[in-house]
């Protein structure tokens, strides 16, 4: 098991996970979300997301897959957990991160 990077968890801005948000809901209908539906279930305008999308790609939340019939995006292990990690500390169950004690 690997070491979870939780530094640029700061730095994510409320439509980071808006586009996180809505890959996990077109996941429950999809293998591969494609931009266009990632970008209406997020509300925002295709070339905001689109943007958001790479960014978040080059991080490794997200991974961009060519299919068989379309392109699209998929949701990593580190994109689930920073979303866990921001609903934890959005209901004041996590305060902060830090080292490991003990």
């Amino acid at each position: 098991m690997g070491k979870l990077n939780v530094s640029m968890l700061r730095y994510l801005t409320k439509e980071d996970f808006r586009v996180l948000t809505a890959v996990e809901m077109g996941m429950k209908n999809h293998e591969l979300v494609p931009g266009s539906l990632i970008a209406s279930i997020a509300s925002l305008r295709h070339g905001g997301v689109h943007k958001i999308l790479r960014e978040l790609s080059k991080h490794r939340l997200l991974s961009y897959e060519r299919g068989n019939r379309y392109d699209g995006y998929r949701l990593t292990n580190a994109g689930y957990d920073y979303l866990a990690l921001k609903t934890l500390a959005s209901r004041d169950v996590i305060a902060s991160f830090g080292n490991q004690i003990g």
